[in-house]
């Protein structure tokens, strides 16, 4: 599993949000053939990978009984937020607590203080980075533990199971993943994606998403004569800014609470725009954010003068609780699955959102399970090779819990 993971980080695959190709990177595409050559080596039937670098197998049934098929997905890409090119992973060795020198010549260290959480892996052998790019554990650590329980179970015919099929998506992280991800041909009754953090989390809901953007018109006149004629849209800009409650932000919010985010302002005196995107675990009280923006942008034009504001509002994703909870089940053969595995199952909500919202939505209930990256998206990456190890015996046991369930 380690020398998988290993390798899978070697490619560069970060998506690119201004792309319209899919996938938005041609690396992708290229870790998705290496990973399709490696899974037809295994043996696994029903390789596909399509045209937009979605790849597809299945690890076919080895008992008569009929059995529902489970999946489990990763994706391929990682964050466009911090390179993801020549990742110099290495393995601390039984970290023994402390700061962790990632580039001791350029002074980045996996600080201790700034990281507490660091220390909860003590005695772990942790992979991290040279502190020049991300780690790429997300979601590489989702496909490797996806593939060595697979591994796992071909080595090990006494586990019986049912058909399993595995799925490898591009452009998760720009929110892209499950836009063109084929679930009939899938052909799941349900399955997991495997791109949690910390060990145990099991995670069915996630926030409902949206944007607002803010396209403000002013008026640009020589300041030395503007009186009574200019209108600077960047003070109608600080003016949205001020009416968004500043306490319900990300940095003030935890747990359910949902939040507005200022993404950006850009612009200059003759027109500007202002973005946020808003999120909230509670459908109504979504629909009454995306409402507020749009009370804010009547203010705006009230106070300033009809038309200075137009305001474009999408709707993003929804929050997948609503596609699980009839089938809970899918969620107690997780459970059980971990505490089998040594894992103390974590249910709480994500704060954010997953490929498997989408495609809940699409027909495929699909709650989220850890792969054991902390930090990601940052230099600061790291993941326990023990967590991941837990990861890939949680797979091993949710299939083995499928055959065994009534």
């Amino acid at each position: 599993m380690l020398q998988r993971f290993m390798n899978y980080v070697a490619f560069d695959t970060q998506s690119c949000d201004e792309a319209s190709c899919v996938p938005t990177t041609e690396g992708q595409f290229v870790f998705a053939r290496y990973l399709e050559q490696q899974l037809k080596e295994m043996g696994l039937t029903e390789v596909l990978l399509d045209d937009k670098g979605y790849l597809y197998a299945t690890l076919p049934a080895n008992t008569d009984r009929a059995l529902p098929t489970v999946g489990f997905i990763a994706h391929l890409d990682t964050s466009p937020d911090m390179s993801g090119k020549d990742v110099k992973p290495r393995v601390v060795e039984s970290y023994a607590g402390g700061d962790i020198e990632l580039d001791a010549d350029a002074g980045i260290i996996l600080s201790a203080t700034d990281f507490p959480e660091v220390e909860n892996y003590i005695g772990h052998d942790l992979v991290v980075t040279d502190g020049h790019t991300l780690l790429g554990a997300d979601d590489k650590a989702g496909v490797a533990e996806i593939v060595t329980a697979i591994a796992y179970l071909q080595v090990h015919p006494e586990i019986k199971h049912g058909k399993v099929r595995i799925a490898f998506n591009p452009d998760e992280e720009i929110g892209r993943g499950a836009h063109n991800f084929n679930v009939p041909l899938f052909g799941c009754d349900w399955a997991y994606t495997v791109d949690g953090s910390a060990e145990g989390e099991l995670e069915f809901e996630n926030f409902n998403a949206g944007s607002a953007t803010f396209n403000i018109q002013g008026r640009n006149v020589h300041p030395g004569y503007a009186k009574g004629k200019m209108l600077n849209a960047l003070r109608v800009a600080t003016a949205i800014a001020d009416a968004i409650p500043a306490h319900e932000s990300p940095e003030c919010t935890d747990g359910y609470e949902g939040f507005y985010h200022l993404m950006s302002i850009n612009g200059g005196v003759d027109s500007a725009t202002v973005s946020y995107i808003i999120r909230d675990h509670n459908a109504d009280i979504f629909e009454k954010r995306m409402s507020f923006m749009e009370q804010v942008a009547r203010h705006m034009n009230s106070t300033f003068g009809e038309g200075t504001v137009t305001l474009e509002l999408k709707r993003q994703y929804r929050n997948m609780r609503e596609m699980v909870e009839p089938k809970m089940f899918i969620i107690e053969i997780a459970k059980k699955a971990m505490e089998q595995a040594g894992v103390q199952p974590i249910v709480r909500p994500i704060r954010g959102g997953t490929d498997g919202a989408q495609l809940s939505f699409m027909g495929l209930p699909c709650p989220n399970l850890f792969a054991g990256g902390i930090n990601f998206h940052s230099r600061y990456e790291f993941v326990s090779v023990q967590v991941m190890e837990k990861a890939v015996m949680t797979i091993v046991k949710i299939i083995e819990g499928v055959a065994a369930e009534k």
